[in-house]
């Protein structure tokens, strides 16, 4: 099969309150580009694409009644985003600082990731999801 795709055109993520994400995204410098609603058995879900650069995340809250089907999901989570940084010591500084929740301890190095290595942290957003932030050395 021979198809073309041009590039990643945006990564999907439930969220339990859409505002709550939001602002979280917005503060990691997202902007909210599109918002809207959708019906899902005569309810409203809401959606927000929010974009930094070339990346966009959509932020879905399925309405009330899948929200639980949300928070225990099986099927297909996304395990985590990357973000590419230049420097992950300053990033991952600024974010320590600023109390965003981060997993590790200090960025971890993979020194058999791509030709020189790379080093990377995870922080969480407001429903656990995880986001990463690499720098290829």
């Amino acid at each position: 099969m021979d198809i073309s795709i041009n590039h990643l055109q945006h990564v999907g993520i439930p969220v339990t309150d859409i505002a709550t994400s939001k602002l979280f995204y917005e503060s990691l410098g997202f902007t909210d580009v599109m918002s809207t609603t959708f019906e899902l058995e005569g309810e409203q879900g809401k959606v927000s694409m929010m974009q930094l650069k070339g990346m966009i995340i959509e932020l879905y809250q399925m309405p009330k009644s899948h929200l639980e089907e949300v928070r225990s999901r099986s099927n297909g989570h996304v395990d985590h985003i990357a973000f590419d940084v230049d420097d992950v010591d300053a990033v991952f500084q600024k974010l320590k600082n600023a109390g965003y929740r981060i997993v590790e301890d200090a960025p971890v190095h993979l020194p058999t990731f791509w030709s020189t290595g790379c080093r990377y942290f995870m922080i969480l957003g407001p429903d656990g999801e995880r986001l990463e932030f690499n720098q290829i050395l």
